[in-house]
């Protein structure tokens, strides 16, 4: 396990989008495109954001602003989606992922006007489930064989 010292949370750059594609290739089974990567940090750059511990890239979060029907009040409203979250298993609960996810609910708040964050996060993944009830989040529906491995996942939305 290696220790953290300081994390810098910041703006991703195109420069980061290599390290974080490395970094959902060891942490995660679902991977996307070099666009899909590019075109979410072009679009919504001010929530896509990463975490550095000794100017090293050690997680990210990417999210996007769409406008749909809420899952905590059902109306058309403007929703921060947050798409995908990792951190490198040494780095990990040692509260990044936190930081991370505050920061980016602050951006899309102030930067997006987003009324409400949703995400979509495996039923088996209870670090993960744990982490966002500690932000807020509430599980709001289940998707039947959402991953490509078929396991369900929780929907999980937080008004802001």
């Amino acid at each position: 396990m290696v220790m953290v010292e300081a994390v810098r949370i910041r703006e991703a750059t195109e420069d980061d989008i290599q390290k974080v594609i490395e970094i959902n290739l060891i942490a995660l089974p679902e991977h996307y495109t070099l666009d899909f990567w590019l075109d979410h940090l072009r679009a919504w750059g001010k929530a896509f954001i990463v975490a550095e511990v000794d100017n090293k890239v050690v997680g990210y979060v990417m999210c996007r602003v769409e406008s749909g029907l809420g899952f905590m009040r059902r109306k058309l409203t403007k929703l921060g989606h947050v798409v995908s979250i990792a951190v490198l298993p040494d780095y990990r609960r040692r509260g990044i992922g936190m930081m991370m996810m505050e920061e980016c609910i602050k951006r899309l708040k102030e930067h997006y006007n987003v009324d409400e964050v949703y995400l979509e996060v495996r039923v088996s993944n209870v670090p993960a489930i744990n982490l966002y009830e500690k932000l807020g989040f509430k599980k709001v529906k289940i998707i039947k064989y959402y991953y490509l491995d078929g396991e369900d996942a929780f929907v999980m939305a937080k008004t802001l």
